[in-house]
């Protein structure tokens, strides 16, 4: 199982390309549909830019956590603390490594970090409603839905271009204590 082998760090500028690349595979065109988080068929153009991995990897506020196994980048996540609770977010794993248990050693990893070193209560995030499989997944993880959704923002191409006029958001909780 590559999880078993992965390692951890905190993801530096000079990984922002390579970070940038991993995140277009893993959602967007044809290679992200090697593996099962794919949002081809939801949406086009890009997931997201060099500009916005760099915003997530300066943050103060938070970090992007990087895996690597084998001395490979094969996954990231970016985690941000908000006080009593983190944000969990722009999580890729490689499309090829994806089904062999990496993705749930990172969200694990990055729930260690943001409950142990931050002392945060509760890990969020938002999924895009229409991707039940992958919901389902946090679910299995101890994820609840909250019911609470937000649009998806049209007309923002910073986001991808949708192929649907339906998509939106749901705020997914988990408590880490």
């Amino acid at each position: 199982m590559d999880g078993a082998k992965a390692t951890f760090r905190t993801a530096t500028a000079a990984d922002v390309p390579a970070l940038v690349a991993l995140v277009e595979r893993a959602y967007r065109g044809d290679a992200s549909r090697a593996g099962w988080t794919t949002e081809a068929d939801l949406l086009g153009g890009q997931r997201t830019d060099p500009e916005g991995v760099a915003a997530v990897v300066d943050a103060s506020s938070g970090r992007m956590l990087v895996a690597e196994v084998d001395g490979t980048l094969a996954a990231c996540c970016q985690v941000e603390h908000r006080g009593d609770h983190a944000y969990f977010g722009m999580f890729a794993v490689d499309p090829g490594r994806q089904g062999g248990g990496l993705g749930r050693v990172v969200l694990n990893e990055a729930e260690r970090l943001t409950r142990d070193e931050w002392g945060a209560a509760e890990m969020r995030m938002t999924v895009i409603t229409a991707r039940e499989e992958l919901i389902a997944w946090y679910v299995r993880r101890g994820y609840a839905r909250t019911g609470e959704k937000s649009p998806f923002p049209y007309g923002d191409e910073r986001f991808g271009l949708p192929k649907r006029d339906d998509l939106e958001f749901e705020l997914l909780a988990k408590k880490l204590t």
